[in-house]
């Protein structure tokens, strides 16, 4: 399985960012799917993960009002919808999928993205 995201950048505080990953390959049912951030220096963090086959997602609390994570089966995609970004959001994005709910949970999903930078300054 190859990913591929797109739709990172430049925006001010406020604005908006949508990301997309598109998944080649077999994306099963049993799979997670979702997003990760790092930037240089910090911890990775968890953005958003969601069951593939019924597409119910789960947010960290501090971010859950801001992002929201879909999908679209049939193009293999993933969305992440960033709003009220801030400064503190800008990281590179990775979309990440893993085999099990577990992998994801101890932060080793199977699959990765290269990543997109998101940037958020004034």
């Amino acid at each position: 399985i190859q990913l591929e995201e797109s739709g990172g950048g430049s925006v001010q505080p406020g604005g908006s960012l949508r990301l997309s990953c598109t998944a080649s390959g077999s994306i099963t049912n049993d799979m997670v799917l979702g997003w990760l951030r790092k930037a240089p220096g910090k911890d990775r963090e968890q953005v958003a993960r969601l069951d593939w086959s019924s597409g119910a997602s789960v947010n960290p609390k501090s971010l859950v009002d801001r992002f929201t994570i879909s999908r679209v089966k049939a193009k293999n995609t993933v969305y992440l919808q960033m709003n009220g970004l801030k400064p503190e959001d800008t990281d590179m994005y990775y979309c990440a999928a893993s085999a099990s709910l577990n992998s994801w949970l101890i932060g080793q999903p199977s699959y990765w993205g290269k990543g997109t930078q998101v940037t958020v300054s004034s």
